[in-house]
């Protein structure tokens, strides 16, 4: 699988952004999904996760009421609706996926994640 993040940029406090996740190759449908973002001197962290029918989702505390992750299996395509950016938003976001087959629900965990995209870039200015 291929992952290919898109819809970063510049936005202001307040802002909102969508994230997208074109995947190509295996089957979309399949795996576990997730958004993770990493800031200079921070590991990379969890931000949503969602399970394979889009039915389970998973969210960090610091993005919950915020953002909204989705998924579009006849697309191949993962989603970060992000609403409300904050400055301490701004991150390479990447999106991940858990194609090891043994979870039901997203972990939070990087480990759980085989296969990741390039990460699309978020700056929030205040």
């Amino acid at each position: 699988v291929q992952l290919q993040a898109s819809g970063g940029g510049l936005v202001q406090a307040g802002d909102s952004l969508r994230l997208s996740c074109a995947a190509s190759g295996g089957t979309f449908g399949n795996y576990i999904m997730a958004w993770f973002r990493l800031t200079p001197g921070k590991e990379r962290e969890f931000a949503a996760g969602i399970g394979r029918s889009g039915a389970i989702t998973r969210y960090a505390d610091f993005v919950k009421g915020r953002f909204t992750i989705s998924r579009d299996n006849a697309k191949s395509t993962l989603y970060l609706q992000m609403n409300d950016l904050k400055p301490e938003d701004t991150a390479a976001y990447y999106c991940a996926v858990d194609s090891y087959g043994g979870r039901v629900s997203p972990t939070i965990f990087v480990g759980g994640y085989d296969l990741w995209g390039q990460g699309t870039l978020v700056t929030v200015s205040s």
